[in-house]
Parts: structure tokens; C-alpha cells; sequence
């Protein structure tokens, strides 16, 4: 038997360095699953339990690796099912490969069962590239030009293989007219700003007596260069949530994340600077940037299309940041003044102790607050955190000190529920010697995480470190969209759409096999969490955790506090239970900005 189309897909895949390859089977890659069976089981086929599943999970895998993920499903629905993981990929810039089958060329137009236009279905979340192989002679140029363009543009790309392709005989493209070869090699390259550029970047900075930095996910391989500039311009440093472990957490000019999840020294810090430089980030938000007017801007992305935007900045240096970097510090001139530098520092110091002081307060049972910031010591100095989106994502980005080998990210631009059991188990793939800490609200939990166990427990004798802990705050609400209706809509919670179901998921865990413990006491708190990353296996910690604890923001003032809590006494229909007896007071202690 010769090699067929199918065999042929997996034999470029391995010869690009892929290793897995995130899906679930369906008839309309029958072909391509019989050429597993061929090829050994090389790249690994690792099976979740929903197609939207895979996808996330090659996103994790990628965000945790630098390396390219790759997905792969059926015809029709299973086509369907990838696209909010590929959209994850999109909007956070994500390398991603979807494999995809369709049904045969035969039948085409002929509104045959599971026959959908997958050209319009992914043109618009695989816009850079989207391709159907119809004849063998146009596979290797097609594949190849998918994993280029998926690494050179970081998004996400699709190639869609009819069922009788993926079992013709493969040829390979000829020297002839019409034919397109093609070639594997992808030489590392670098953009790098213009000598003029980089030259009146620096002289705005040098300007700036209050600088402050905002750093993304696109500094990331920058650490040290910009520990290095940072320091020379005596300057704080915000994260955007998908930069938070671009610098540890432990330096005291860092200031945390920035934003509605964000904390109060961020929000200082961007509200009296008089300059901007941005790293590698399109953080979106505007209002949490200086006023306009206020400050000069630089900015520094590799992207050309993402430049110029969120702030008016007068140079925007496109490159890598690394590179960037190491050209424009030698032009910055250090030996500035300190009381901009110490005014963040003693902001930053503040706002730990705010956070630990909100983290003692008592709830009934758990302070979800506490459940994070118990975890934070406890911590291995490799792990690998994913948070979910809800209120989990508040916790994440304000309690977890990020140190030097840590990694931790999140659904940043499309915030997806759903996204942290898989991305976990993504990063288990991309590195089985790292332990992988998930924090998961219920309701996400509920959507699709308790799925997704099965997953771990599927795969957890082939990861060398067994450790995937997942903590699950249960508080039967889905607490953030509640805390949003009553601070931004001044309306009292809807019982209907909010509240959700008592699940018992620790029990759940434990019907699988593995490690399920359940607190209701904040005492007992720590202990479930060494308990989990204790366990030889996969664990779920859940917490029964209060709904009433607001997820503050950094800019909230006492008077909007006010405001929302009376409006939530005046207007729940059970408020009894959603605010209890002290809530004001309980809202004044819980308030960023007020100082004892």
C-alpha cells in the first residue's frame, strides 16, 4: 500500500516538530484517523470531550510552549465546534492550526448530510488563511503555508480536507505549469525599528520626569531588558492581564495588573504619569491609560497592524521587543529623581497590604479572596496558572504573585468561559514536568469543565509531574455578570439567569478517580490546597465561597460603593441572603482606596 493524502498530512505535521494534536474523531476524518493508526500514533491524537475543548486546548498548549497547536474535527458540526477556541486564538494572537475534514467532492452542492460552506464558516476567524486541498499536488504547499502563516501572523489558520482526498494516493507537486512547490524551513527573523525612530523614542522618554510602563504578553521574551529600562527611567510597571508573568510580581516598582480586574497602584500609576511607553501590549481599555493630552506616548509591537492604537503616541516603534530594547536603552539617560519611583513603591506596598487585610475579612463561609490568596505562597516555583473568565479572573490577576519560572494566562481579548480546565490541560501537554494550577469559577466549571476531568483523568499517567490541581469557587452565581448588573446597571440581581445549580464537584472528581476535596470552612482553606498539589494525580479543591464579596474596582470610589450597596439592599428580591447583616460596612472594609 502506498501512502495515501492521509499519511502524508501526519508526515508533514511530524517533520514541522508537531507532537499532539488536540481533537475528536468523526467520520469526515475517517481517513486521517486510519493514517494515525499507521503512523503509530504520531503526532499524539489526544481526545477531549467537545471539539471546542481541542481547540482550546492547542490554544493553551501554545500560549505555554511558543510552539504551534494544531486541533483537528470532523465535517459540519464538529467544524462548527472549534470556532470559540480558534477565536481565543484570534484576539490573543495565538499560533493555531485547525485541521478539518468535508465531505467528498462527490457530494459537494448537493446539500449532502454534515455539509457546510467551511470556506464562509472560518473566513472570517481564519482570515489570514483558510484553504480546501481538492488533488494531492496541492497538499504540502497548502499544509506548509498554514504552519507559516499561523507562526509569522500568531493566528490561527485552516485547512479543510474533503473525506475521498484524505484517501487518494499522494503525489507530490511536479516541475510543471500550475504546480506549486513547496518547503519546510522557517528561518528566524526579527523586525527591528528604524535608527531615527528608536533615536526620538528616547529622547521623549528621557523627557518624562513620571514614567510608567505597560507591558503585554508581546514582552514576554523581554524581561530583562525591560527590568533593565525600567530601572533607568525610574518608572512603575503595569501589566495587561496577558503580560502578568512577563515580570515577577516581587520587583516593588511592578504594580500589577491593569484595568477593571486590575489594582489601585495600576490605576495611580497610569492616572499621574507624564509618560507612556508600551510593551508589546493592545491592552484596550483607554480609560485606564493616562488622560489624553496628559502624557507622551511610545510604543513598541512587532505587529504593524496593531500599532497606533488605544493612545495617541507620538513614535511607535514596530519590532521585537528584546531587540528594541537593546537599541534604545543605551540612548536613556538614568540618575533621574526618586520621588516618582518611591511614590509607586509606597503604592505598591499599600495596595499588598489592602489585599491582605481584604483577604482576612469574614464571609460566609469562604472569603473567595482568601481561597486565592492562600494559594499564592503555596505555589512551585515552575507552575503553570490558568484562570477562567467571572469573577475567578479578579482573584487571579490581584492575589497571585508571578515569580521568575512561573507562567500564568487567561482568555484576554475574547474572555471566554470555559477556556481554564483546557488550557490547563493544554499546558500539561506543552510541559508533563510542570505542575498546572487552574482557578475556575462554577459557572464556568459547569459549562464545560467537569467534561474536561474526564480528559485529565484519561491522560494523567503520561504527564512526569501528575500534579493538575483545579480550584473551583462555588458560591452558585454567576458572580460576575451579577456584580456588573448592580455596579454598572444599578439593578439587582436576576435570580433566573444568575444562580446556579449546588453541584457537588469535588464529589464528582472523586467518581473519576481522582482527588476531590470540598471546604466550607476558611480555616480548612489552606489545607485543601496543599492536599491538591500534594496529590499524585489530578485534584479538584473546591470552595464554598461567598457571593456577596465584590470584585472592587481599582477606580471605585467610596460614594459608588455606597451607591451600589444601597441599590442592591433596595432592590434583590433576596437580599437577605446575597447581602447579609454589615454589608456596608463589610463594602467600606472591602473598598481599594480607603486607608486606615
Amino acid at each position: 500500500m502506498g501512502t495515501l493524502v492521509s499519511d502524508h498530512v501526519l508526515e508533514r505535521l511530524r517533520e514541522w516538530g508537531v507532537e499532539h494534536v488536540f481533537g475528536y474523531p468523526g467520520d469526515g476524518i475517517n481517513g486521517l484517523l486510519a493514517a494515525w493508526g499507521r503512523a503509530e500514533n504520531r503526532p499524539r491524537f489526544i481526545q477531549s470531550r467537545h471539539e471546542e475543548m481541542s481547540a482550546l486546548q492547542a490554544v493553551g498548549y501554545a500560549k505555554f510552549s511558543g510552539r504551534l497547536g494544531v486541533c483537528a474535527a470532523t465535517s459540519g458540526p464538529g467544524a462548527i465546534h472549534l470556532l470559540n477556541g480558534l477565536y481565543d486564538a484570534k484576539l490573543d494572537h495565538v499560533p493555531v492550526l485547525a485541521i478539518v475534514g468535508q465531505t467528498h467532492r462527490t457530494a459537494m452542492g448537493g446539500s449532502y448530510q454534515q455539509e457546510v460552506d467551511l470556506h464562509t464558516l472560518f473566513k472570517d476567524v481564519a482570515s489570514d488563511f483558510v484553504e480546501t486541498v481538492t488533488v494531492p499536488e496541492q497538499l504540502p504547499n497548502v499544509l506548509d503555508r498554514a504552519i507559516r502563516t499561523a507562526y509569522a501572523r500568531r493566528c490561527p489558520t485552516a485547512v479543510i480536507i474533503p473525506g475521498d482526498v484524505q484517501e487518494l494516493d499522494y503525489s507530490p507537486p511536479t516541475h510543471d505549469f500550475k504546480m506549486v512547490p513547496s518547503s519546510l524551513d522557517r528561518s528566524a527573523w526579527t523586525a527591528v525599528p528604524s535608527d531615527d525612530a528608536v533615536r526620538r523614542a528616547a529622547e521623549i522618554l528621557n523627557t518624562g520626569d513620571k514614567v510608567a510602563i505597560l507591558v503585554g504578553q508581546g514582552a514576554a521574551g523581554a524581561r530583562a531588558e525591560v527590568e533593565t529600562i525600567a530601572e533607568l527611567l525610574g518608572a512603575g510597571v503595569a501589566k495587561a492581564l496577558l503580560g502578568k508573568d512577563v515580570l515577577s510580581d516581587e520587583l516593588p516598582y511592578v504594580t500589577g495588573s491593569i484595568g477593571l480586574l486590575g489594582t489601585r497602584p495600576s490605576y495611580e500609576l497610569m492616572r499621574d504619569c507624564d509618560t507612556l511607553l508600551t510593551i508589546g501590549s493592545s491592552f484596550p481599555y483607554s480609560q485606564f491609560l493616562p488622560e489624553f493630552g496628559k502624557a507622551r506616548g511610545v510604543q513598541i509591537d512587532i505587529d504593524p497592524h496593531m500599532v497606533g492604537m488605544r493612545y495617541p503616541y507620538e513614535v511607535n516603534l514596530v519590532g521585537d521587543a528584546k531587540v528594541t530594547l537593546d537599541r534604545l536603552i543605551p540612548l536613556i539617560e538614568g540618575g533621574r529623581g526618586r520621588e516618582w519611583f518611591d511614590t509607586v513603591c509606597d503604592n505598591v506596598r499599600h495596595w499588598r497590604e489592602v489585599l491582605e487585610r481584604r483577604a482576612e475579612l469574614s464571609a460566609d463561609p469562604v472569603n473567595p479572596e482568601h481561597a486565592a490568596r492562600a494559594l499564592d505562597p503555596l505555589l512551585p516555583d515552575d507552575a503553570i496558572v490558568t484562570s477562567d473568565s467571572g469573577s475567578t479572573a479578579n482573584w487571579y490577576a490581584r492575589h497571585l504573585t508571578m515569580r521568575p519560572g512561573m507562567c500564568g494566562s487567561l482568555s484576554g481579548t475574547l474572555a471566554t468561559m470555559g477556556c481554564g480546565v483546557p488550557y490547563a490541560i493544554g499546558a500539561k501537554f506543552a510541559h508533563p514536568d510542570r505542575p498546572a494550577i487552574a482557578l475556575v469559577g462554577d459557572g464556568a466549571m459547569q459549562m464545560n469543565g467537569m467534561a474536561e476531568l474526564i480528559t485529565a483523568a484519561k491522560y494523567r499517567d503520561q504527564w512526569e509531574d501528575p500534579r493538575l490541581v483545579i480550584g473551583v469557587w462555588n458560591n452558585r452565581d454567576l458572580n460576575q455578570v451579577t456584580w456588573e448588573l448592580r455596579a454598572m446597571g444599578g439593578a439587582p440581581s436576576f435570580l433566573p439567569s444568575q444562580e446556579l445549580p449546588d453541584v457537588h464537584y469535588a464529589a464528582f472528581a472523586r467518581s473519576l478517580g481522582l482527588t476531590g476535596i470540598r471546604v466550607e470552612r476558611p480555616e480548612d482553606v489552606e489545607a485543601g490546597w496543599r492536599a491538591g498539589l500534594e496529590a499524585d494525580g489530578p485534584a479538584v479543591i473546591e470552595f464554598l465561597t461567598d457571593p456577596a464579596v465584590p470584585p472592587v474596582p481599582p477606580h471605585a470610589t467610596w460614594e459608588q460603593m455606597e451607591a451600589t450597596a444601597a441599590s442592591i439592599l433596595k432592590g434583590d428580591a433576596d437580599g437577605a441572603s446575597v447581602v447579609r447583616q454589615g454589608f456596608k460596612a463589610k463594602m467600606q472594609e472591602f473598598l481599594p482606596g480607603r486607608r486606615r
